[in-house]
């Protein structure tokens, strides 16, 4: 018979990777206000289980006073995050391509609806990122040895998270739960169980179904290397029902018992970051420079992770051209953590991308499900097809992309420039499709600029006083030029998906004449076979000095090719 020992409970990865926006949230998504709000929608018709967006509006706009954008950002953010199939992801991109006006827009959004409480606990995880004096002592005040991370610096890291990207420091999700654990437990219980101080009692009962929503944040095991759980499915039988006092009968937990065996049993996340870089395998490419790659750090744990656990963890990638195709990228979360002076191609269909503290790199990506973020960069190119791209603290920083979403500018950006989606390989519309994104909407000239004092509207970004409302550009036409991906592979797709935006195509068809009335010209100087040598050589040497000018000479001669 299983002991509790035997019983492991975590923070799921996903939530705060891709759900927390890397911003000090706003004070009206405290928990004083969060209170208020789970108790306005369970006492509301038609607000629970789910919360349609004109409610939430209606709460955003009306009770919290938060913008009308700010609210479709939290959201929409939370949609992304929630697992839906392709199939309706693509059905809903159809709708929306279809509207023509505001009011068909709105329509549209009328129809979303999230789970009330999920909702709620997304919403809270937004203080992940706030800005406080006592994130700093939350190490002090751990209670039990297993939530110890293996790593002997444990306190050294914790105490930093302030400064460094908490949406993938399982660490930092792990202090964060069991610091709020009360906090986020408290938004569960019905309005009838709370005194007027909204604070919960000893005696007071969460139901089930609330219980339920936990699994947002929550999951665990019954013993090391099993099948992973929700929550709720541990907590309802075996040794963790009677921890947590589960009576059938009510179909409810006591608040302060489910508490104790919730903080008892929660561990550190054993697929986040940490375990990764402790135990991952190594994901190989096709060829390596001998020695060229000795400080790069690449590690998976796709092997053993469950969906939306797999992680790619690549690190100090320097001077290189890496390139990869392959399953073992698929559905994956990625972080390309300082790596310099680099090319990197991965090219299958990914669920979230991180680009962290890079500098002068380029990375070209296949279509991602979710977010590409790019935080702490100095001279990144990426190019991409994704749910949502975003950039925080980077500057000359450029993004080629196709996107349904408004790209979001969080605090600390300077020179971004953004640019359409230029390239296309073989099978990237089946990877497209198999991640529910499509060629329209296409939304990549419209940026959403959030400051740190919330966000810029139109007016203030055409204004030169405010710096953060003048972060970004599109691209001129005269800068603008299409990427050739480098690599044979199997596919149908042999143009950019959606095509370039009008002006743009207009330049490329422009330099492409300029091409032909080059070789119109060469052909038509009937050179002799001595002059076409000299000629030959006078334009070899002029490209080769490009080459090493523009930095492109170092892409050819690291080429990997494209591994399987």
């Amino acid at each position: 018979m299983e002991t509790e020992e035997d019983i492991s409970i975590w923070p799921r990865m996903e939530p705060f990777m891709l759900g927390a926006l890397q911003v000090a949230p706003s004070s009206k998504l405290g928990s004083h206000y969060l209170r208020k709000m789970a108790m306005y929608v369970q006492t509301r018709d038609g607000c629970c289980p789910l919360l349609q967006w004109p409610m939430w509006r209606h709460i955003a706009c009306g009770k919290l006073q938060l913008p009308e954008d700010l609210a479709w950002l939290y959201f929409e953010t939370f949609d992304l995050l929630i697992g839906h199939t392709s199939e309706k992801r693509l059905e809903r991109a159809e709708c929306l391509s279809q509207c023509s006006s505001k009011s068909e827009l709105d329509q549209q959004r009328n129809k979303l609806s999230v789970d009330t409480l999920q909702f709620i606990i997304f919403l809270f995880i937004q203080q992940l990122n706030r800005v406080s004096l006592r994130s700093s002592l939350i190490v002090e005040e751990w209670p039990s040895q297993r939530t110890r991370s293996p790593s002997p610096s444990t306190s050294e890291r914790e105490s930093k998270t302030c400064s460094q990207n908490k949406n993938w420091d399982d660490q930092a999700h792990l202090s964060f739960v069991h610091s709020h654990l009360a906090e986020i437990l408290e938004l569960l219980v019905e309005p009838s169980q709370l005194p007027r101080s909204g604070q919960a009692q000893r005696d007071c009962q969460i139901s089930l179904d609330a219980v339920r929503s936990l699994s947002l944040l929550l999951e665990g095991s019954t013993s090391q290397g099993t099948t992973v759980q929700s929550v709720y499915r541990l907590l309802t039988k075996g040794p963790l029902q009677a921890q947590s006092g589960y009576c059938a009968k009510s179909r409810s937990f006591p608040f302060h018992k489910l508490l104790s065996c919730l903080q008892q049993n929660l561990t550190l996340n054993p697929f986040g970051v940490t375990a990764c870089q402790h135990s991952g395998k190594k994901l190989a490419w096709a060829q390596q420079v001998e020695g060229a790659m000795k400080r790069a750090k690449i590690a998976r744990n796709t092997h053993t992770a469950p969906p939306g656990s797999k992680i790619i963890s690549m690190s100090q990638v320097l001077k290189q051209t890496l390139a990869k195709t392959s399953e073992k990228l698929t559905g994956t979360n990625i972080k390309i953590h300082r790596c310099a002076e680099s090319f990197i191609y991965l090219l299958s269909p990914l669920r979230s991308v991180t680009v962290d503290k890079c500098r002068d790199c380029t990375v070209v990506l296949g279509p991602v499900e979710t977010t590409v973020h790019i935080h702490s960069c100095e001279n990144v190119k990426v190019v991409c097809v994704a749910g949502r791209v975003a950039f925080g603290a980077s500057s000359h920083c450029t993004a080629f992309i196709l996107t349904p979403t408004r790209p979001l500018l969080l605090p600390g950006n300077t020179d971004i420039t953004f640019g359409p989606y230029h390239t296309f390989y073989p099978s990237l519309e089946d990877h497209m499709a198999s991640v529910g994104l499509a060629v329209v909407p296409n939304v990549w000239d419209q940026p959403l600029v959030l400051g740190t004092e919330g966000l810029l509207n139109a007016s203030q970004c055409n204004t030169t006083t405010n710096m953060e409302s003048v972060c970004y550009r599109l691209i001129p036409q005269a800068e603008f030029h299409t990427l050739v991906v480098p690599f044979k592979m199997e596919g149908d797709t042999c143009e950019i998906p959606g095509g370039l935006p009008p002006l743009y195509q207009a330049t490329v068809d422009e330099k492409n004449k300029r091409i032909r009335t080059w070789h119109k010209t060469v052909t038509e100087a009937r050179l002799n076979k001595e002059q076409r040598g000299l000629f030959q050589e006078l334009v070899e040497m002029k490209f080769h000095e490009w080459l090493l000018e523009t930095g492109h000479r170092q892409e050819l001669d690291g080429h990997f090719g494209a591994a399987g």
